[in-house]
C-alpha cells in the first residue's frame, strides 16, 4: 500500500477531516475521519492509487453497488462512493471495533451465541440475494453500539450464476475453503469460512489445515455448546462442500431450530 500517498491525520479530503488510520490492506487503506458536513465520524476505505486500474476500480464499484442491494441490520451500509482528489473513496459508518479485536477479550457464551446469530443472519442475507461473500473473516465483522454486528468488505464477492463456476481464489489465507483456494468459490465456501469464525469465537483458536476433528480448542468449546450445536458446527467444517450446509440460509435455519429447542429445555 502506498501509505505516503494517503492523506494524513488533520488533513482534509473533500468534506472529510482525517483523524487517523484504522487498517492497511493489500488493496486499500481504511482511515478514520470526520464528516464536516453531516457532523459524524466515518470510516473511509481508499483504494491504493498504485493498484488502480479499470478492472480494479470495477471491483470497488461492484462493492458499492452490492452494498445498496444488501440493506440489512447486519450488513454495513455504504454512505458514499466517489472520486475525491483522484482517490476512489468509499465512506461507511464508523464502528467501535472488529470482531477480531473483540475476540482477544473474554466473552460470555450468551454474547458468543448472539454474535453467531448475527453473523449467520448477515451471510444468509447475502446468499438469499445470490451473493457469495468470498472473504468471511473476523476482521470483516464490525461491532457497533449494543453489540450490533455488521458484515463489510464485499470486494471479493461474486454474483452466483451456476454451480461450479470458475472464479477467483482470492480471500484470506486461514479462512479459505479448499474449493475456493482452487478458484471455485461457492455458497458452501462461505459456510466453511463462517464455521471457522464461529469455532474461533467459542474456542479462541482458529482450526488449521487439514482441519481434523476435533480441532485445537475443542475441550473449551465442548464446555460451552451442547452436543447438537457441536454437530451443527462440525457439519459446516466438512472438507467436502457437498457435505456442508448448501448455503448460509440452510445453516441459519438449522441453528435457529436447535437453539429454540435448547431454550425450551432450559
Amino acid at each position: 500500500m502506498s501509505i505516503r500517498k494517503m492523506p494524513r491525520a488533520r488533513q482534509t479530503l473533500g468534506k472529510y477531516r482525517i483523524e487517523g488510520r484504522i487498517a492497511v490492506g493489500p488493496r486499500a487503506t481504511v482511515l478514520r475521519a470526520y464528516d464536516t458536513i453531516h457532523g459524524v465520524r466515518v470510516a473511509l476505505k481508499i483504494a491504493d492509487p498504485a493498484l488502480v486500474s479499470a478492472e480494479f476500480l470495477e471491483d470497488f464499484r461492484r462493492e458499492a453497488r452490492l452494498s445498496v442491494k444488501m440493506e440489512h441490520p447486519n450488513v454495513l451500509p455504504i454512505q458514499n462512493a466517489s472520486f475525491i482528489d483522484d482517490l476512489f473513496v468509499i465512506a461507511m459508518p464508523l464502528g467501535d471495533e472488529t470482531l477480531a479485536e473483540r475476540m482477544t477479550r473474554r466473552m460470555s457464551t450468551r454474547l458468543a451465541l448472539d454474535f453467531t446469530r448475527q453473523a449467520l443472519a448477515a451471510v444468509a442475507h447475502a446468499h438469499s440475494r445470490n451473493i457469495i461473500h468470498c472473504d468471511v473473516k473476523p476482521e470483516n465483522f464490525i461491532i457497533f453500539g449494543d453489540n450490533r454486528l455488521k458484515l463489510t468488505d464485499f470486494g471479493f464477492s461474486k454474483l452466483f450464476v451456476r454451480q461450479g463456476q470458475k472464479g477467483s481464489g482470492s480471500g484470506t489465507v486461514g479462512y479459505l475453503a479448499p474449493e475456493q483456494a482452487l478458484g471455485r468459490p461457492m455458497f458452501q465456501s462461505d459456510v466453511f469460512a463462517l464455521s471457522l469464525v464461529i469455532y474461533q469465537i467459542f474456542s479462541g483458536q482458529l482450526p488449521e489445515w487439514p482441519y481434523q476433528w476435533p480441532p485445537p480448542g475443542y475441550a473449551r468449546i465442548r464446555g460451552k455448546l451442547r452436543p447438537k450445536m457441536l454437530r451443527w458446527l462440525r457439519k459446516g467444517l466438512e472438507l467436502k462442500p457437498q457435505a456442508r450446509y448448501r448455503n448460509a440460509v440452510a445453516m441459519q435455519r438449522a441453528f435457529d431450530e436447535i437453539h429454540a429447542k435448547l431454550v425450551q429445555r432450559g
